[in-house]
């Protein structure tokens, strides 16, 4: 009894096996704003970057050693990962230096903030933003409305959870590629392999 149940959602799981390149599209398509505005920042500010990479961890920065040299590779690193996420192509082996970018900023910049992206009630900085919310809505009702009229307002923490989550989508795509059908990836093997 247990085999036949096993074996009828086996052929289910197995007939949709066909639709799993949409699985993949969708993790590469969840990727592409997110890397397009690391990528955007850095091109667009990349003396801002440099900066960043060579202040003071005192200042804010990361303190790092051959600041010029870093914020090419990292730039570099997002616009090929952009690009080739986007197409699809190369894509398990763009997904390396993207994991190694993902892994870099959860340790440098994410790591102290602990593993939440969004500063949860109990912590220190939201509960003053929350009491700068109830002084605005108490002075400034007008203002209140304005900002909370299409949700409420939130905190960044800063903390690793979007980056391990990008690090995690970008390990798939290393393990599993593009998918079929509509990565570069795909086409350029099918046509390798009909020669």
């Amino acid at each position: 009894m247990i085999q036949k149940i096993t074996d009828f959602f086996d052929g289910i799981f197995d007939k949709c096996k066909r639709f799993d390149f949409i699985a993949l599209l969708g993790v590469r398509l969840f990727l592409l704003p997110v890397i397009y505005e690391g990528a955007h920042s850095k091109v667009m500010g990349f003396s801002g970057t440099v900066e960043f990479f060579a202040s003071p961890k005192a200042e804010g920065g990361l303190n790092l050693p051959f600041p010029e040299l870093l914020a090419f590779l990292a730039t570099a690193t997002e616009v090929s990962g952009l690009i080739c996420i986007a197409l699809g192509l190369f894509t398990r082996l763009i997904s390396i230096p993207m994991m190694v970018v993902m892994t870099v900023a959860s340790a440098m910049v994410h790591w102290s903030h602990g593993w939440l992206a969004i500063a949860s009630n109990d912590m220190e900085s939201a509960m003053r933003f929350n009491n700068f919310i109830v002084w605005l809505s108490e002075n400034f009702p007008g203002r209140y409305n304005y900002i909370t009229e299409l949700g409420d307002p939130v905190i960044l923490n800063n903390g690793m959870e979007f980056s391990i989550t990008y690090f995690v989508m970008l390990l798939v795509l290393f393990f599993y590629g593009g998918g079929r059908y509509v990565s570069a990836d795909y086409w350029l093997r099918k046509a390798v392999t009909k020669k």
